[in-house]
């Protein structure tokens, strides 16, 4: 069974109106040399450490600077989240495809919390804290090249052409601002650049 929302009542736990106050004990061991009786021997110690956390509740606006936003990951980064925002669907060899989040930990895993009447009860990881949906993520970047995001996704050859017709729209206006040339860290199809700063 999947639940969407829950609270935690513990006397770890504690909510207010703006935050999610927590506290967590780590149990691990700690490794002393010491001189007992005239030799050194290695002595193994339980510790305790105190973690104390505190977690807002509402979620604040969230951007993203990605170095090499126009480069393969960035400009496929980029798609992938508007694909999903936007709802988008598209052609491919096999089938038509719906935009989703499969294979993010965030967005697609779920985590069990608990039991009830002897079933165990599963919740979806982004329920777990407060935390922010992908979709509502701005992002920006810089890149050696001066190519908007469109053509870059083009250029990155990820994508399948019915999928980037339709992001085209969204992406042609995003720029990245410029970046700094190391050949280092250039992929093979993005060697030629017009812009070096």
């Amino acid at each position: 069974m999947f639940i969407d929302s829950f609270k935690v009542e513990s006397p770890n736990v504690a909510y207010t109106e703006n935050e999610i106050h927590s506290v967590y004990n780590y149990e691990t061991t700690e490794l002393v040399h010491e001189n007992r009786n005239g030799a050194y021997q290695w002595i193994v110690k339980p510790k305790t450490v105190k973690y104390e956390f505190k977690t807002d509740v509402h979620v604040p606006k969230l951007g993203v600077m990605l170095v090499g936003w126009g480069g393969n990951n960035g400009s496929t980064l980029t798609a992938g989240v508007i694909a999903n925002r936007e709802g988008i669907s598209w052609a491919t060899k096999d089938k038509v495809q719906q935009a989703n989040y499969f294979g993010s930990l965030t967005q697609a895993s779920s985590i069990r919390v608990g039991s009830f009447n002897g079933e165990e009860i599963y919740a979806p990881f982004k329920s777990l804290l407060p935390m922010v949906n992908p979709d509502d993520i701005v992002f920006g970047g810089w890149d050696i090249s001066d190519m908007n995001l469109a053509d870059a996704m083009a250029r990155a050859k990820v994508l399948d052409i019915d999928l980037q017709k339709q992001l085209r729209p969204y992406m042609e206006s995003m720029l990245p601002l410029p970046g700094i040339y190391d050949p280092d860290f250039i992929a093979a199809n993005q060697g030629q650049t017009n812009r070096v700063v």
